[in-house]
């Protein structure tokens, strides 16, 4: 039995040897498990499999066989835990050289973005009036009814109604608005003259889009009064910001037209860029374009907002955005402003 045990011993610490020599070579987790599993695995490993005689021993025997595997495995795990820290230092700075930067390579470059053609057309249109005086605000894009219509001489039975296909959030009551001009009644009823206002923003009309119509498109509304204003007024201002914004050779031309805001109503044409106004297919054989509509205030609008028409006078003109951009770039379709293709917005 004495030899028994002495090669029982013996196994141990050849085992203990044999595992710390092959754990040497070991350089990835994957071995390393293997390693873990073929010598201290619960089912399978080796010195499991020499605990499997303890049952064999006699009494006197067991508990000195049972020390020696307490220490083998101790001993075993000690080496295991040093060699999974070693790969793990390892694995970490292999990865760190693998996906270390060079901060001295220049770096990548970004493409620069640019301003939307509606965002610029905005900007330069508001910036021309500025520079003659005029402020730039903000309005409500959810108006109702009175702002809209009524306040602007515009009643529930009036024909000009059927002119602008209405989207209602609330039939008779709130609706998205389909102008600018609304603002100008907020504006006229938070300000006393002298007033100076532009007023950018989008509106939006129940219609069919097409190659020119949108059912969500911007405007600018503009809005002068004081005591002393006249059409004349009106003219040199408008021609101011025509030869600003379209060059100072083109020309205009005002036409008598009808709004119900504004009494005297025009629309406002300029001369085409394409010909000089000799007549061509983009403004068919005309020689003119259509800029935007304007006039003075009507005297019922100023009395809807509490001005005396007898002492202040003024002059309000709208344009469409778009229109003025198609213009300005010569582009044909204004469904391209909403379509985010980015081969027209490079291009401008």
């Amino acid at each position: 039995m004495i030899g028994q045990l002495e090669q029982l011993l013996g196994q141990l610490d050849t085992l203990l040897a044999r595992a710390i020599e092959e754990l040497g070579p070991i350089n990835t987790s994957a071995d390393l498990d293997d390693w873990d599993t073929r010598y201290l695995g619960r089912n399978r490993g080796e010195l499991k499999s020499l605990s499997s005689v303890m049952p064999k021993l006699s009494k006197e025997e067991r508990p000195v066989v049972g020390q020696k595997i307490n220490e083998v495995k101790k001993e075993l795990e000690r080496h295991l835990k040093e060699k999974r820290e070693e790969l793990k230092q390892r694995e970490l700075m292999l990865a760190l050289e693998q996906e270390r930067i060079d901060v001295t390579l220049p770096g990548r470059a970004l493409p620069a973005g640019t301003m939307h053609p509606i965002s610029r057309t905005i900007q330069e249109v508001t910036d021309i009036f500025v520079r003659m005086g005029f402020s730039v605000l903000q309005g409500l894009e959810v108006e109702n009814d009175y702002h809209n219509f009524q306040a602007l001489n515009i009643p529930t039975d009036h024909p000009a109604r059927d002119m602008q296909d209405t989207f209602w959030i609330a039939p008779g009551e709130v609706l998205l608005r389909t102008q600018t001009s609304p603002m100008q009644i907020r504006t006229m009823e938070q300000y006393q003259p002298p007033i100076r206002v532009v007023v950018p923003g989008k509106v939006y009309r129940n219609e069919d889009i097409d190659a020119t119509h949108e059912a969500m498109f911007h405007q600018i509304e503009g809005l002068l009064i004081d005591e002393v204003c006249t059409m004349a007024d009106l003219k040199g201002c408008l021609e101011r910001f025509a030869h600003e914004m379209f060059g100072p050779e083109r020309r205009l031309r005002f036409r008598g037209s009808y709004f119900p805001f504004t009494e005297p109503s025009a629309e406002v044409d300029i001369s085409c860029g394409l010909c000089n106004g000799k007549g061509c297919r983009s403004c068919k054989y005309s020689g003119w374009l259509e800029v935007l509509g304007s006039g003075m205030v009507h005297p019922n609008v100023l009395r809807n907002v509490g001005y005396d028409p007898k002492k202040y006078r003024g002059f309000a003109f709208g344009m469409g955005v778009e229109r003025i951009a198609m213009l300005k770039y010569g582009i044909g379709e204004i469904r391209l402003f909403s379509g985010n293709d980015l081969r027209f917005l490079r291009q401008l």
